[in-house]
């Protein structure tokens, strides 16, 4: 125990003998653990903002929309569409959903006064914004009679409020949609963006009156119908069960493509981990050259050290210390640098992850395991390249050491 604190004081002496060279030594480790620190946070951070943002948009919500059947190269069944009565047998027959709703959508100019916007608008029926975990801001969703009566009511986002009303209080005020006045009667609490996407920058209607003043859309057609399975746990048998429906009522036989499609949520988010993971293993993976690099920068150092201190190792020789006192010397002494490159690295990832957090909007931290694996990789670093030149010091030979100029 004695000649470990001795040769971690020798070493901290020597390192302050060279303190400029000792800092450029260890600059690899430094950037190497600083990258793995920071890309480790990175990674986390993109998965919880993504998370969120998906979790913002509904739980276990899952999405059924059209989608042209193809046969032997050629396309399928022309028109392919889907209806109201499918989205009532959905509801009606899948025992693993618990809500549906449809809607059909469009990109219309909404105009207030002066001011004209260009919106995303959605015709629905009332349980669209339960699926969606949508609350109101003010006002109050439409009722029933509305949908019945096709009255020409709207539900605004935030972001339509910002562009026509500024800070002013929408519900109450008329919007004219195309050529038509519409009661704006809620405003909805802002959801930010998804995938780039503003998601308040949206104007719903009920569905019966958008679809005969918007759209083409025959009888009962919708473009999507929106479903939230009874739980997390429930959404693959909810998935297919609706699958199993559908083909039924759309008549299609055992070995033929869909007509339509069916998502879920947490497919979407399945797939943003993976890619997630993906980048983060490969940038990880960069990070570690770096490490590498300074690992050599190290070994390099400590054979120039070895060399340049090649007198004092045959003095300590000549008074009695062993090949291991020797050894332990400048092993402990690489480990020392090492230790000390991953310390500011870990530092200066903090620091960098503090300041992406503020920038980027994400809930980043520091990971303990990532600081723990840090430390652990530069010991291992310290010792594996440290002990080449630290066997090299203790096999010299006392005379020839000491007749070195």
């Amino acid at each position: 125990m004695n000649t470990l604190l001795v040769a971690v004081r020798l070493a901290f002496r020597s390192i302050q003998r060279n303190a400029l060279r000792a800092a450029l030594t260890v600059l690899g480790i430094l950037i190497g653990v600083a990258s793995v620190t920071t890309v480790t946070a990175l990674g986390a951070g993109a998965r919880g903002s993504v998370g969120k943002q998906l979790d913002a948009v509904g739980s276990n919500v899952i999405y059924v929309f059209p989608e042209s059947a193809v046969a032997s190269g050629a396309r399928g069944k022309a028109g392919a569409r889907l209806t109201e009565e499918d989205g009532r047998a959905i509801k009606r027959d899948a025992v693993s959903v618990a809500q549906a709703s449809w809607e059909m959508g469009s990109r219309i100019q909404v105009v207030s006064g002066d001011s004209n916007t260009l919106v995303a608008a959605v015709g629905a029926i009332l349980p669209y914004f339960e699926i969606h975990n949508w609350k109101f801001a003010r006002g109050e969703p439409w009722t029933e009679h509305d949908e019945a009566t096709k009255a020409k009511v709207c539900v605004i986002g935030e972001t339509v409020r910002a562009q026509l009303f500024g800070t002013e209080d929408p519900v109450g005020h008329t919007i004219r949609m195309g050529r038509y006045p519409y009661r704006i009667i809620g405003l909805l609490e802002p959801k930010g963006e998804i995938f780039g996407q503003d998601q308040d920058n949206v104007v719903v209607t009920p569905l019966a009156g958008f679809r005969s003043r918007f759209t083409r859309g025959g009888p009962g057609q919708v473009n999507l119908i929106l479903l939230s399975s009874t739980s997390s746990d429930t959404t693959d048998r909810a998935i297919e069960q609706v699958t199993a429906i559908l083909r039924q009522r759309h008549h299609i036989g055992e070995g033929h493509k869909e007509d339509f499609g069916v998502r879920a949520q947490q497919q979407f988010q399945q797939m943003q981990a993976t890619i997630f993971s993906v980048l983060t293993l490969l940038l990880v993976s960069v990070a570690a050259i770096s490490l590498l690099v300074g690992g050599i920068g190290i070994m390099n150092i400590m054979l120039v050290s070895v060399t340049e201190r090649t007198r004092e190792i045959g003095i300590r020789m000549a008074i009695g210390a062993r090949e291991n006192d020797i050894r332990t010397q400048f092993l402990v002494e690489a480990v020392v640098l090492s230790l000390l490159g991953g310390l500011a690295g870990a530092a200066l990832g903090t620091g960098a992850i503090a300041a992406l957090g503020k920038v980027l909007h994400w809930p980043m931290s520091v990971s303990p395991t990532a600081l723990g694996i840090s430390a652990a990789v530069s010991a291992v670093i310290g010792i594996a390249f440290g002990f080449f030149p630290a066997r090299r010091a203790s096999k010299m030979d006392p005379i020839v050491a000491l007749r070195h100029e």
